[in-house]
């Protein structure tokens, strides 16, 4: 994977963390989404979105488990 990562001044490999509407996804994510109002998805330091999950903290997990920092973006 050729993703880029933003790499801080720690060296720590960031990643954002934010909130997807449902309502604002394609429909076969949407029918996928089930009763969910909104998911989390994870980006990288360009934008690309890396995973879509069902909550924050497994957001937070996920990007932990592949040695990335998460950052929540408000």
């Amino acid at each position: 994977m050729n993703t880029p990562i933003e790499i801080n001044a720690e060296g720590d490999r960031i990643v954002y963390v934010k909130t997807v509407d449902v309502a604002d996804l394609p429909r076969d994510l949407r029918d996928q989404a089930g009763d969910l109002d909104q998911l989390y998805a994870v980006h990288d330091s360009d934008g690309q979105q890396l995973a879509l999950v069902a909550d924050r903290k497994l957001a937070f997990v996920l990007a932990r488990q592949n040695d990335l920092s998460p950052v929540a973006v408000h």
